[in-house]
């Protein structure tokens, strides 16, 4: 297990759809991706980490939801698809490729999502809440969107400035560096 360098903000990977998961043709490398995408989340205090994100061109994602007083749930997403989208929900949301920047940004409040899990066998997800949000977001990484370009148009032309600052800073970070003993404190 590694921990990876997340692409950041401007990036051209995070701005293409991703491609397919063959999952025959993964398999065999699928656990070890898997192993340091959930490992570089943690390392960074994230709850979701798209392929994309890590500068890998496939459509899976890992998820880690965590509740008071019990582990966390580690969810793998293959060629996720929402299928069904109701209510409404403006929440604050951060982004591994963003380090340090939250905006509100308006999602569905409920999902159901069908995908292939980590051995390659179908599943459907109902969420809501936080899992809810985390699934849009992950997915809106592999469709190639950012959750800024979700926010209203006048948001976008008041954080642009903003944005072009932090993109230098976001250039010098480098999370593959962090290991365990950095972490711990």
């Amino acid at each position: 297990m590694a921990i990876r360098r997340i692409c950041k903000y401007g990036e051209p990977i995070l701005e293409r759809k991703t491609r397919k998961v063959d999952f025959d043709a993964v398999k065999k490398t699928l656990p070890a991706l898997l192993a340091d995408m959930f490992e570089t989340m943690e390392a960074v205090g994230g709850a979701g980490l798209a392929a994309n994100q890590v500068g890998v061109d496939l459509r899976l994602a890992v998820i880690s939801i965590k509740r008071e007083d019990e582990p966390p749930v580690n969810i793998v997403i293959l060629n996720p698809e929402i299928t069904e989208k109701s209510g409404v929900s403006h929440e604050e949301e951060g982004c591994l490729s963003f380090p340090g920047l939250f905006a509100k940004v308006r999602r569905a409040a409920k999902v159901k999502v069908r995908a292939l899990n980590e051995k390659g066998l179908p599943i459907e997800i109902n969420a809501e809440g936080l899992f809810a949000k985390a699934l849009q977001h992950e997915i809106d990484h592999l469709d190639g969107l950012v959750f800024v370009s979700r926010l209203p148009l006048m948001s976008r032309l008041k954080l642009k400035p903003a944005l072009l600052g932090l993109k230098k800073k976001w250039k010098k970070m480098d999370e593959s560096r962090l290991n365990k003993t950095d972490n711990a404190s």
